[in-house]
């Protein structure tokens, strides 16, 4: 391959990332001049890419959607298809390293004429389980657009509204995006906050792409699982109950480390933490983990808590029972 081929590939590949590049950028990125990328970008006019220009200050170059795709000359049905199988196997979980097939999703979708982009969305969902059918939607334009700035490490920013509908800027470096529980969640250090947060794509709007890179902060994959664990596990749960703990919300933190997202302090020297559960034994399981050298207390449901206290006492007793030889007055040696 020739470094004229190659180069022009490497422009194809930057072009396709989402977002406008002015001249000066594409040529500091590919090691070359201003008025080699002018020729570059006719190479890959001529072969079908339409690629726009503006002029002026505020001038760059971007990828038009619409126009064929060359090397690979997929025709628009076949391209549908590879879309719609890449977000299946994405959502789903069928794929490892979800967010290169989200990255390869966005490259596709972005030269996909607007009805086609609609079809593939709407056959996706099709074909999706029932959880994730049922799940709220997410722009393809959203997702595509998270996903690479997790893989071109660019901060952006985005309005955001928790749980409890407070509505919120936030201005982030994205990490990782992965499904869970028939949604998408975003793992990024948060610029404001110093510090991790996961982010729902269905409850983030106006997300815009500030240009400004960053350098990747130590994340290993079981720290993003755990804390896409953590937020996925915080949605309403059938039983739920708050431990009130005599400590500050950051002694609490150091202690329960990714699990204590979502706590609070309300008064200094005192922290609340939500859990919740299919019923009382996962709440005795989520209160195991609590310090066990300060006296907290559980605000629950009454009915709930005669269960528990009954539980634990026959788990009590049981413990505190004595060996089956003692209680039988047999043994290994009896007889």
């Amino acid at each position: 391959m020739s470094a004229t081929t190659t180069r022009t590939l490497a422009l194809l590949d930057l072009l396709q990332r989402h977002r406008e590049w002015t001249g000066a950028e594409l040529a500091a990125r590919l090691d070359t001049t201003e008025r080699t990328v002018r020729r570059d970008v006719e190479r890959l006019r001529e072969l079908g890419y339409r690629v726009e220009s503006r002029t002026g200050r505020e001038g760059g170059y971007r990828l038009a959607a619409g126009g064929a795709m060359p090397p690979l000359l997929l025709s628009e049905e076949e391209a549908v298809a590879i879309a719609v199988g890449l977000r299946v196997a994405a959502a789903e979980q069928l794929v490892d390293g979800t967010s290169t097939a989200l990255s390869a999703i966005a490259k596709l979708e972005q030269v996909l004429s607007p009805a086609s982009r609609r079809q593939v969305t709407a056959l996706a969902t099709a074909m999706t389980s029932p959880e994730q059918g049922r799940a709220p939607h997410v722009p393809p334009a959203l997702l595509g657009q998270v996903a690479l700035a997790c893989r071109d490490r660019e901060r952006v920013r985005f309005s955001y509204e928790d749980a409890q509908g407070a509505a919120t800027r936030r201005r982030v470096e994205p990490h990782a995006l992965a499904p869970a529980r028939g949604r998408w969640y975003l793992v990024a250090w948060d610029l404001e906050r110093d510090d991790w947060r996961t982010f729902r794509l269905d409850r983030m709007g106006e997300l815009t792409a500030t240009g400004a890179h960053f350098a990747s902060r130590a994340l290993t994959r079981a720290d993003i699982d755990e804390r896409i664990l953590v937020a996925s596990s915080a949605q309403r749960q059938p039983l739920e109950a708050t431990a009130v703990l005599p400590m500050s919300l950051a002694d609490f933190a150091a202690h329960m480390g990714v699990w204590a997202e979502g706590s609070d302090e309300p008064r200094p020297g005192v922290t609340r933490w939500g859990l919740g559960g299919a019923d009382v034994r996962d709440l005795f399981y989520g209160l195991s983990w609590l310090p066990q050298d300060v006296d907290w207390r559980v605000e629950m449901p009454d009915d709930a808590r005669a269960e528990l206290v009954a539980m634990l006492r026959r788990v009590l007793s049981a413990v505190e029972a004595p060996p089956a030889s003692e209680t039988t007055g047999g043994g290994p040696d009896a007889g």
